[in-house]
């Protein structure tokens, strides 16, 4: 990667590697990946297109795939809207791996599992698991646990929106710190979900780049 980086750039957001083509990033817990609707809070979308404005690259960077808020970790965005484009429409392909840590309510039953659930919207626009939906399937493996809380290290075989978090609550364990999946404790004060690694084909060339950030403080069990 070279001595440029990792390269901080404003509200925490680590630029670990650039190309023509791409950009990768350690999102901190708290940052919008990207504004909904007219916001104008800064968010990793607005960072990174000043950061390449101020470089005198005339492009804006477009987001591959998204993290919610609170989710910390490894995010990739396209340099154009082409570069997007072949990486979504080829996104099964090319991604290899692409796995989270979460620190769970509860201890788990068994030591490792999948979750094989369709995943659908309530009116409210919640992801649920509901029969007849879109097919979801993430595994987990348990790390360890404390009986209140276990630490998961998830990976994903579907990458449907809030799917770990809609699976989680749905297997009995949510994500601490998840109110709006049912979650009571909240030991960080933030959702404890963390995207450690994803390792994927580059969209030009086709070599395979991995990259993995080691989780805040506090996600143990």
């Amino acid at each position: 990667m070279g001595s440029a980086y990792p390269r901080r750039l404003p509200r925490g957001l680590l630029l670990l590697y650039e190309d023509r083509d791409l950009m990768v990033v350690d999102k901190p817990a708290g940052l919008l990946s990207i504004a909904a609707g007219a916001e104008r809070e800064k968010t990793a979308y607005r960072i990174l297109s000043e950061y390449l404005r101020k470089k005198g690259e005339k492009r804006r960077p477009a987001v591959v795939h998204r993290l919610d808020r609170e989710t910390s970790g490894v995010m990739l965005f396209a340099k154009s809207d082409a570069v997007k484009r072949k990486l979504m429409e080829h996104w099964d392909e090319a991604v290899l791996e692409r796995r989270y840590l979460a620190l769970v309510e509860g201890e788990l039953a068994e030591m490792a599992g999948t979750i094989d659930a369709s995943l659908g919207e309530d009116r409210g626009g919640r992801v649920l698991v509901v029969a007849g939906g879109q097919r979801a399937v993430t595994h987990w493996k348990l790390l360890k646990t404390n009986g209140r809380l276990s630490l998961l290290s998830l990976e994903l075989e579907t990458g449907r929106r809030n799917q770990i978090r809609a699976h989680l609550a749905h297997l009995g364990h949510p994500v601490a710190g998840d109110r709006k999946y049912g979650a009571r404790l909240d030991p960080l004060k933030r959702l404890c979900l963390h995207a450690e690694r994803i390792v994927f084909h580059h969209p030009h060339d086709g070599r395979v780049l991995t990259f993995e950030v080691k989780p805040p403080a506090g996600f143990c069990a």
